[in-house]
């Protein structure tokens, strides 16, 4: 594809607008792909009933405990669910919080500093979110601790359930038969005949190039979205994203 729109910066180059012109064709191509994937997402047809109406424990204020058919609001049928890795992954090594309660735990049962960094945005997000669907976020661990740290993290939008007493995790591929949680996305909705699944992250699970993370979850997590427009990229650093910096 040729393009050459009318824009153009101060100073720019002939070489540059050039190769930012075929940059922008690729970019044109990757918005309609985008698109063409998320019509074959919205035509799915509906999954596999879930097979429990799942018990969830509260982690805010006053404890309590909620069904999995009562996180659905009136007039709103579409549930989405994270699977927040708390505890993390046995391997993750990242420091852990630096103060709080959470940092008096031992490591392996501290949160993923990834998927906190994914909560720091969706607890702004979460706000919106909410007006069009139900918006959730599932962890192992026990209540009080998660609940102790979204209140050492600020966060005040999301809504944050434990699933210990139940097999949410594992049935939904949020869960290995050891025990290994993993940060999996699921849909699911409500019409006549129920509560179904639609959706899941399962880029997650997909074959990949040697050295290539999955990238299952990336169109909900800012950072990189921003760092891969600049010329750095996402840089090479293990310990980032973390959850703390100097």
């Amino acid at each position: 594809m040729s393009v050459d729109p009318a824009t153009r910066f101060p100073g720019e180059s002939d070489e540059y607008r050039l190769a930012r012109n075929r940059l922008l064709a690729a970019e044109i191509e990757l918005r309609r792909a985008i698109e063409r994937v998320a019509a074959q997402r919205r035509a799915l047809p509906p999954g596999g009933a879930i097979p429990h109406d799942y018990v969830f424990d509260e982690t805010a204020d006053g404890g309590g405990q909620v069904r999995f058919s009562e996180l659905f609001a009136p007039g709103k049928d579409t549930l989405v669910i994270y699977s927040f890795m708390f505890p993390r992954w046995s391997g993750d090594t990242r420091p852990g919080p630096a103060e709080g309660q959470t940092a008096r735990l031992p490591l392996a049962e501290t949160p993923c500093p990834s998927c906190t960094s994914i909560l720091d945005s969706l607890d702004g997000a979460a706000r919106h979110l909410v007006r069009p669907l139900n918006f959730v976020v599932v962890a192992k661990s026990d209540p009080a601790r998660i609940g102790n740290f979204a209140r050492e993290r600020g966060w005040r939008n999301l809504r944050l359930l434990s699933s210990r007493n139940n097999n949410y995790n594992l049935d939904y591929n949020a869960e290995s038969p050891d025990g290994e949680q993993s940060p999996v996305l699921n849909v699911f909705t409500r019409d006549g005949d129920g509560f179904r699944h639609r959706w899941a992250t399962e880029l997650m699970f997909a074959p990949r190039d040697e050295g290539e993370e999955p990238r299952h979850v990336d169109s909900i997590w800012p950072i990189w979205n921003v760092l891969d427009m600049t010329p750095g990229g996402r840089g090479s650093d293990p310990d980032f994203p973390a959850m703390q910096y100097a």
